[in-house]
Order: structure tokens, then C-alpha cells, then sequence
């Protein structure tokens, strides 16, 4: 009888794998169904950040888009940067004056004044979405008062990004680093010179990215040597420049305690957009690892993330843990399709959001949010 109920069940698809879904049902494919390849919908079409990918993917070459879009082997830990934060339900509290919430999301990032807890993650090769690549983020972050960190493998050089900062722009210069003491001496003296106000040292890169998709269309990692990476060295990068070094790519409560072993004066958390190792744990993950761990951590340093965030609800869950502010990549890149309106599009869509399902969430001020507004113990319906 068990075999028989078994065999029904697989075959009326009680079984059967859930379909990834790498943009929600929203009905932008109803709305738009007459908009012919290779165009642009109108930005006013755009309603939340998933639909800038929907844009992106319409209007851009396979191969510029699939840079993009691209994760390791099979995409798994891609996925669950996506899917993760929907294991998690909030438990939103009623009855709560939320009146001035919006005031209350202004916050600091290493002493630098922003107008969201949000910023733009580092991003590699802008021009595949549009032609002023990296130069319409740097605009539409100084538009929308956050943080910006241009990639090293950007289309423009770091020179001339810093060229077209906005007056007083706070950037913060993603590196990649080896052992070769003159080219990282280099590094460090141009960022400078150009203006950044930190090094966010990414060393989640150790190797090349095993991206499948990405072969299959000629547009492999950016950064593809071995490198040498261990704390002695980012101690001696750290005495090779004045400016305060950050760590993007921690990825285990272990490593963020010898981040503050190390002394260094903030991490992200981050597993590189799911484009370097599968299997690798969303920023999610890692914050809820610290937090069950090592909880002290988010008092100690500043502690970033990134990966996956798509909605202010996204954004709210890692700031109940302590997360101090998040990034988002690839909904930018995908923005910058329609220009630095686009960018400052994504910008207003992610701080509306936050602001209003935190109001929802019964959270009048963003700075008192804790872990109690979410419930920790995960659901596996998505499984």
C-alpha cells in the first residue's frame, strides 16, 4: 500500500523538483509580452528590482547578460543567495507608532554619513550594460546619498571614476591583491590618490570560479590566478596604506572572529554572488552563524553584507541580526541598463521598501530593530 501511495504520488508530481525561479511571477511577462527583443521597456514599467533582471535580459546581448547572471557549477549556492531569505518568516508586531520610520534610515558606514543602510557592491566590467558602465552607478549614488565601491576590473579605471565624483563623494575602491609587493603597492597608491575613502580587499577570489554558464558563453572570471591570501599578508597590506582596509568575502563565524583578532576595521559577508565556490553559504547563513556564535562580532566591527537581496524584507533580516548595511550587485548592474536613472530608480525602489515592510513589520526607528522580528527556526517549503 506505502509503494502504491509512493508511485501515485510521483506520479501525479507530489515529488516532482520545484522550478527555480529566477525572477518571481509578478506579471511583467503579461504586461509586456508585445515588447519586441533587444527593447527597452519604459523605466515607469519598472516596478521592483527583479525587474530590472527581467529588462536586462530582454534588451541585452546573451553574452553581456549572462556575465551577469552567471554562478558557479550549478548554480546552487546562485539560488540560495535568492531563495534563502524566504526560509525565514517575520513576526511583525502590531500597534507600533511607525509614523517616522522613514527619518530613521540615514546611518553611517565607517563614520561616512548615507542616506540608507544600502550600497552598491563591487561589480566588474559596467560597460556590458551600458556604454558609461561604472560612471552612471557613481552618479546615481551620489544622487541617492549611498555608498559606492567600484570594482578594480571595472570598465573605466579608477582614475577616471574618481574623475566624475559627485563634490564630498565617499567611495570606497574594491581591490584585487597578490604577493607582488609593487603592483599592490600601486593599488593602494593610486586608490588614494584618486580619492577612496577605504580598501574593501575582496578575498573570496582565492582562485579562479568554477562558472559554467559563464565558459559557455567566453565570459569567465575577471580574476582567474591563484593568489596568495592569509592574514600575515593582509597585515602587511594594512601598513602599506593609511586608509582603513575592509575584508569582503568572510564567509564562517571562525573567519569573522579572526577578523577581529586581525584588527580589521570592517568585513563583509559575502560568498562573491554564488560565482566563485557552489555550495558556498549565503550572507544570511553567515549572520545567523555569528549571531548563534559569536554574537559579540557585530559589536565589535562593522559587519556588511551582500548576496541575494532583492527586497526590503531582504535587507530587514540581516539588519535584525546586526548587519550594519547591505549590498546589492547584480539588481544595479541590471538598472544600469536604462542609465544612471536606473540606478537612481533601484535606488528609491529598495529604500521604499525597506521603509515600508519595516513599518509593517511594527519598526518605528531601523537603529532598534533586533532578532526578535523574524522567526529563526526555517521553513523548508521552498525545498
Amino acid at each position: 500500500m506505502r509503494s502504491y501511495l509512493f508511485t501515485a504520488l510521483l506520479a501525479s508530481g507530489g515529488f516532482a523538483a520545484r522550478e527555480f525561479l529566477n525572477e518571481p511571477d509578478t506579471g511583467i511577462d503579461d504586461v509586456l509580452k508585445d515588447l519586441p527583443k533587444g527593447t527597452l521597456p519604459n523605466l515607469s514599467d519598472i516596478i521592483g528590482l527583479p525587474d530590472f533582471d527581467w529588462a536586462a535580459r530582454h534588451y541585452l546581448p546573451t553574452k553581456n547578460y549572462t556575465y551577469y547572471r552567471n554562478g558557479a557549477a550549478g548554480e546552487w549556492s546562485y539560488r540560495n543567495n535568492l531563495e534563502v531569505f524566504h526560509r525565514y518568516r517575520l513576526r511583525p508586531r502590531v500597534m507600533v507608532d511607525i509614523t517616522k520610520i522613514e527619518s530613521t534610515l540615514p546611518t553611517t558606514i565607517l563614520g561616512h554619513n548615507f542616506s540608507a543602510p544600502i550600497f552598491i557592491s563591487p561589480c566588474a566590467r559596467g560597460a556590458y550594460g551600458h556604454q558609461e558602465g561604472e560612471l552612471n552607478l557613481l552618479k546615481g549614488a551620489a544622487a541617492g546619498n549611498i555608498l559606492y565601491m567600484p570594482a578594480l576590473l571595472a570598465s573605466y579605471t579608477i582614475e577616471e571614476i574618481a574623475a566624475a565624483k559627485a563634490e564630498g563623494q565617499v567611495v570606497f575602491q574594491q581591490l584585487y591583491l597578490s604577493s607582488n609587493d609593487t603592483e599592490t603597492q600601486d593599488l593602494l597608491d593610486r586608490s588614494k590618490a584618486a580619492g577612496a575613502n577605504a580598501i574593501v580587499f575582496t578575498v573570496d577570489s582565492a582562485a579562479d570560479g568554477n562558472r559554467h554558464r559563464a565558459a559557455r558563453y567566453g565570459v569567465g572570471s575577471a580574476d582567474s590566478e591563484y593568489t596568495y591570501i592569509t592574514w600575515d599578508y593582509y597585515k602587511k597590506v594594512s601598513t602599506m596604506t593609511d586608509l582603513p582596509v575592509i575584508l569582503k568575502g568572510i564567509m564562517t563565524v571562525d573567519d569573522a572572529k579572526l577578523a577581529v583578532k586581525n584588527k580589521v576595521p570592517a568585513i563583509i559577508l559575502s560568498n562573491h554572488g554564488g560565482r566563485q565556490l557552489d555550495g558556498s553559504p549565503s550572507s544570511l547563513e553567515v549572520a545567523i552563524e555569528i549571531h548563534e556564535k559569536a554574537p559579540e562580532v557585530f559589536k565589535q566591527i562593522e559587519v556588511y553584507a551582500d548576496g541575494g537581496v532583492r527586497y526590503g524584507a531582504d535587507v530587514l533580516k540581516l539588519l535584525s541580526l546586526g548587519v550594519k548595511a547591505v549590498g546589492l550587485g547584480r539588481p544595479f548592474m541590471f538598472a544600469n541598463v536604462f542609465g544612471t536613472k536606473g540606478i537612481e530608480k533601484a535606488i528609491q525602489i529598495i529604500k521604499h521598501e525597506i521603509a515600508i515592510d519595516a513599518a509593517n513589520l511594527g519598526v518605528g526607528n531601523l537603529d532598534k530593530i533586533d532578532p526578535s522580528y523574524v522567526q529563526w527556526t526555517p521553513n523548508n517549503w521552498m525545498g
